[in-house]
């Protein structure tokens, strides 16, 4: 929950502005997700889920990106029992939001509530979801934004706490692909970003 806390209260904002409109759609979607988890006794919390999980895939960019946003307010509100009863479905359109391929913001957000997700189950189980989470993770600690490099490092920081036998070695060999990289950014433009890649474990 530290952790957590640290990564929403540490992350860049991005964008960092957005047009009215937007912030009205955003309040709006929010409000609506909110009243749906307060009333979570009365109407299963599976509906709440499964509206947006079928936004997170929504043709439209911006309604995904609502999505991911919604699912990461839901993963943080919600007990830890009832993520991990979702666990596979909820990995499956994060996985799928990380290798958006229109949208940073959905990347973005994507990658806040994986650093939730993986906290909350302590990375038990994950499968080949580990795979395919490592691979785009490592792609994105050079990307352009701030934001987004932040918080593939802590990502990558998460997986190599969580890689154990069975991924032990997939993960060093993608470590050992990205030392350069890792070099780099050691001397990162954002303090954030070489603070968190200072932090990583040789």
């Amino acid at each position: 929950m530290e952790q957590t806390q640290r990564v929403l209260s540490r992350t860049p904002p991005f964008p960092a502005s957005q047009p009215r409109k937007r912030r009205t759609l955003v309040r709006s979607f929010f409000s609506k997700v909110s009243w749906k988890l307060r009333l979570r006794k009365q109407e299963p919390l599976k509906n709440v889920f499964f509206i947006l999980a079928e936004r997170a895939r929504d043709p439209n960019a911006k309604k995904r990106h609502l999505a991911m946003r919604g699912l990461g307010t839901l993963a943080h509100e919600t007990p830890d029992k009832q993520v991990k009863k979702y666990k596979k479905v909820f990995l499956a359109l994060l996985v799928h939001g990380l290798y958006d391929p229109v949208s940073s913001d959905v990347i973005h957000e994507s990658m806040k509530t994986l650093t939730i997700m993986l906290g909350k189950i302590q990375g038990q189980d994950l499968g080949s979801f580990f795979v395919d989470i490592t691979l785009q993770t490592r792609i994105l600690l050079d990307d352009e934004n701030d934001g987004v490099r932040y918080l593939a490092f802590v990502l990558f920081g998460q997986l190599a706490a969580f890689a154990g036998q069975k991924w032990k070695k997939f993960f060093t060999d993608q470590v050992n692909q990205t030392q350069d990289s890792l070099l780099t950014h050691l001397q990162d433009k954002s303090p954030q970003v070489a603070k968190e890649r200072a932090a990583f474990p040789e």
